[in-house]
This record gives structure tokens, C-alpha cells and sequence, in this order.
């Protein structure tokens, strides 16, 4: 009996063993429809757009190069104070820096002529003793700094080579926001790269960068590294040099700035065939509108460079340019704020003639000016602070105290004896003067287009002043001239 239930039992779980393992052929089903295959087509309207920035980069890669730099840089002999003595160096010395050690950097290039001129940024190859230079099929050069000129970041140098490719030039002035890049470069020593974004604004200045600033802004991805390489259209042309990022954390965050191509190329130019920059100078010192300055000039927006002051004798005064004229376009190029007109006059040439149209109470004009070259003499004197040994009129109205300029506090504040207003001598805290940005020791020299010469003058125009209007103050800070609007709440 118990062999019988044994049997049994092995015979069930063979069964069963059988039945698990062949499930699918116990109960077959049929396929109603054949095997699954990736028989995909890209549609050719996708095709071609999806290879047309591979062909840029093939016309491009060529002309960008890396550049590597070292320098020497030396410390002083020790850290540490003499007394605790030279055994004490001694000691120390194995774990401290070398006294001299080689620093070096990385930074990208691009070719501007078959004979090796190589365009990049100041800061690449700023104090560098020795520079490298590996073009795109690895061949490596040594490299020679032509001219640099910090004030626009841009640097050439040249190695000896010939029958190089070169990049082709593009024409940044008619660029347009919105409008696809690509930028070049080796960004962390990762050569031949290439990131794709669009212009996200042209005409960027007060980035901190340089002294002219005219930047392209996009958000083509740019990283350390990448500095000096091209930024180019769609066609290939370079219409920037890479330059600098916006960034809290040292890396890329969408925004990245490029020397437009035209400014580049001008200062190449200089910096080839004279080893330095000369800029064009007319003689005026200009300011931005606010939405307040442009309101009480009368216009529409914020745009042009409002002239707050004619140098004596300058190309400015021989071309009839007058104090409050609104200057528009130069050569029929649009001027929007101050920094487009300056870099507009300081990339042309001395003896060279431009055509200002200017706004002037209303009126449009056009002079003509023969621009010289800017004076290496000119320099701002340092604020400084009038005595407060006279007395001194109150206006509770805006929340600051003037009093009479004399010839004494002129002096004091080198300032020419001729110079005529009235000097702010306090500044009340939480003020309309104070939110204004008026400062202690700023001399008003006009309010509402009317002079001003002395506490007189200034009474007579503030004893008609009501609650809610807004005073035109034509100001001097240590010899720097501007317009600023100051609106009375109390």
C-alpha cells in the first residue's frame, strides 16, 4: 500500500513538473499579428535640419585653437615673522609652496589669417611667460603676443605657420535677439567643443568686465576655458569673441557674454599694425536717461546720450554741441545709451568726420564733428569734502541743506574760482535727496533749466515749489557733470 501511494505521488508531480514547464504548448495561442521590427523614417524635413550645424562644425573646428599658458610666479621667502628664527624655516620649509612655482592656464583661440594671427582674449594670455598653441590636428606652435588691450579684453598673438585656415568674419552689427549660435572652445581642457544656444541680448554693458563693454549675451553654453574661441551664425561667420559668464558657481548658468565682432576686429587691426589702441575722442561728457530724465526732457523713452558737458576747445565745442543736447544716431547708427556712443566714437580714427543728429528742445539737428585722439591726460580728481565753515541755507522740502559756493570751497574741491551754484552740505537720512542720490558735497548748478549762482537764486525757485513736483538738478561731483531728477513729497 504504501509503495502504491508512492508511485502515486511521484506520477502527480511529474505531471505537474511537465505541466509548468510547458504551459504555452497545453494551451497555444495564436499570434493575430507578425513580430515587432523598428522600421522608422525621419522625415526629410528633419533630416536636413538635423545635419546643418554638423556642417558648421566642419568648416569651423579648424580655426579654433587651444592656448595654453604658464607663468612664473614667485612668493615671498617665508610666510613667517623673523623671530621665530631660521631653525624654524628650516623645519617648515618641505611643507610650504616653493618659493617659485609655474602657474598655468587654459584658454581657446581663433585663426584670423593664414599666416598665424591668432585672435583671443586679454586675460588668456595676460602676463604669460610662455604660450602654446595646439591647432585642430594637434600640431603645436609656440606662440607670440602681437598687442593686447585689456580695456576691450582682446589680445592677438602669432605663431609661425603658414597656409592655415582661417574664420570668416561676420557683421555683428545686424545681428538680432533670438537668432541660433554656436560657440567654440576647450572648455576644461576638453578641446574641440561645441554648444548650441541663440543671442539672448545684444548691447549688454555695465557687465564689470572691461572698460568698453558692448557684449552679445547668449545662453550657448560657455565655461573656463572657452575664453577667446569663436561664437558664430548660422553661416559660419564669427560675429563674437567668448569672453566671460555670469555665474555664482564658477560654471555654466545660461549666461554667457562675446566682444562683438566688429569691436574685435577694429582693435585687432590697431593692435597688428601698431602694437597698440588709439581711440577717437569729441570732447563731451554724457549720461544715461532714467524713465524720470527722460520725462522731464520730453521723450517718449529712455534713449540717446544726454550731454551734461562740452570739454573747452574739444572737436565737441568747434561742432556747436551745447550742455542738454540729446545725442540720437552717429553716421545714422541709432546711439541708445551712453555706452554705444562711446564705443562708437572711440573705434573710429583721429581725423576721421562723423555726423551727430541730435535732439535739442525738441528740434532735431545734424553737426558734423572731425574726431582727434582721446588725451592720455585726462583723469577725474578724487571727492573730497567742503569744510562747513559758512553758514548754510535749509530745505526742509527734499531733506537737504546747501550754502553758497565760494571761491574758497571751489578750491578746496579743485574746482576752477569760475565754477558758480551752491553746495549740498547735508543730506538728510530716509530723504527724497537721499533716494534721489544726492550726496554731501555735490554742487547744484541748475533746477529746471534755470541757473544757479548763489542761495538767492536757489530760495526763489524752492519757495515756489509744491507737493508732488518733480525738480530738473544739474549737478557737479567733483568735477563730473549730470542731470538728476528729484521728486518733492513733502
Amino acid at each position: 500500500m504504501k509503495k502504491t501511494t508512492f508511485l502515486i505521488f511521484v506520477l502527480i508531480a511529474l505531471i505537474s513538473g511537465y505541466i509548468i514547464g510547458n504551459r504555452a504548448n497545453i494551451f497555444p495561442v495564436k499570434s493575430s499579428s507578425p513580430p515587432y521590427t523598428y522600421n522608422f523614417q525621419i522625415p526629410k524635413e528633419l533630416s536636413g535640419e538635423s545635419t546643418a550645424f554638423s556642417e558648421i562644425v566642419k568648416v569651423v573646428s579648424p580655426v579654433v585653437v587651444n592656448i595654453s599658458t604658464s607663468k612664473i610666479v614667485e612668493r615671498d621667502s617665508s610666510p613667517l615673522p623673523d623671530v621665530f628664527g631660521d631653525r624654524l624655516f628650516d623645519f617648515l620649509e618641505p611643507y610650504q609652496r616653493p618659493r617659485k612655482w609655474k602657474e598655468q592656464s587654459l584658454g581657446s583661440g581663433v585663426i584670423v589669417s593664414p599666416d598665424g594671427y591668432i585672435l583671443t582674449n586679454a586675460h588668456v594670455v595676460e602676463k604669460a611667460d610662455e604660450i602654446q598653441v595646439t591647432l585642430y590636428d594637434q600640431q603645436n606652435f609656440k606662440g607670440k603676443i602681437i598687442g593686447s588691450d585689456p580695456k576691450t579684453d582682446i589680445a592677438v598673438i602669432k605663431i609661425s605657420a603658414g597656409s592655415l585656415p582661417a574664420v570668416k568674419w561676420g557683421d555683428s552689427d545686424h545681428i538680432s535677439v533670438g537668432e541660433f549660435v554656436l560657440a567654440f572652445g576647450n572648455p576644461y581642457s576638453l578641446s574641440n567643443t561645441v554648444t548650441m544656444g541663440i543671442v539672448s541680448a545684444v548691447g549688454r554693458a555695465n557687465v564689470g568686465i572691461a572698460d568698453y563693454e558692448n557684449f552679445i549675451q547668449t545662453d550657448a553654453a560657455i565655461n573656463p576655458g572657452n575664453s577667446g574661441g569663436p561664437l558664430v551664425n548660422i553661416k559660419g561667420e564669427m560675429i563674437g569673441v567668448n569672453t566671460a559668464i555670469f555665474s555664482r558657481t564658477g560654471g555654466y548658468q545660461g549666461i554667457g557674454f562675446a566682444v562683438p565682432s566688429n569691436m574685435a576686429r577694429s582693435v585687432m587691426t590697431q593692435l597688428v599694425k601698431e602694437g597698440k589702441v588709439v581711440r577717437g575722442w569729441i570732447g563731451v561728457n554724457i549720461q544715461n536717461f532714467t524713465p524720470e530724465l527722460a520725462r522731464e526732457f520730453g521723450l517718449a523713452k529712455s534713449s540717446g546720450a544726454l550731454v551734461t558737458e562740452i570739454v573747452k576747445g574739444s572737436p565737441a565745442e568747434k561742432a556747436g554741441l551745447r550742455r542738454g543736447d540729446i545725442i540720437i544716431e552717429v553716421d545714422g547708427k541709432e546711439i541708445r545709451n551712453v555706452e554705444t556712443l562711446r564705443n562708437t566714437i572711440a573705434q573710429n580714427r583721429a581725423g576721421s568726420k562723423i555726423r551727430l543728429t541730435v535732439l535739442r528742445d525738441g528740434e532735431k539737428i545734424t553737426l558734423s564733428a572731425t574726431i582727434t585722439e582721446f588725451p592720455q591726460d585726462l583723469a577725474q580728481a578724487e571727492p573730497t569734502e567742503p569744510e562747513e565753515s559758512f553758514s548754510y541755507q535749509e530745505n526742509a522740502l527734499a531733506g537737504f541743506s546747501v550754502m553758497d559756493l565760494t571761491q574758497e570751497i571751489a578750491k578746496q574741491l579743485d574746482l576752477s574760482k569760475n565754477e558758480k551754484g551752491v553746495i549740498i552740505v547735508k543730506v538728510e537720512p530716509y530723504s527724497a535727496a537721499e533716494d534721489a542720490g544726492l550726496r554731501k558735497g555735490d554742487i547744484i548748478q541748475e533746477i529746471n533749466k534755470k541757473s544757479i549762482k548763489t542761495i538767492n537764486d536757489f530760495n526763489n525757485i524752492v519757495s515756489r515749489v509744491k507737493k508732488g513736483d518733480t525738480l530738473l538738478l544739474f549737478m557737479n561731483r567733483s568735477g563730473s557733470k549730470f542731470y538728476i531728477t528729484l521728486k518733492v513729497y513733502s
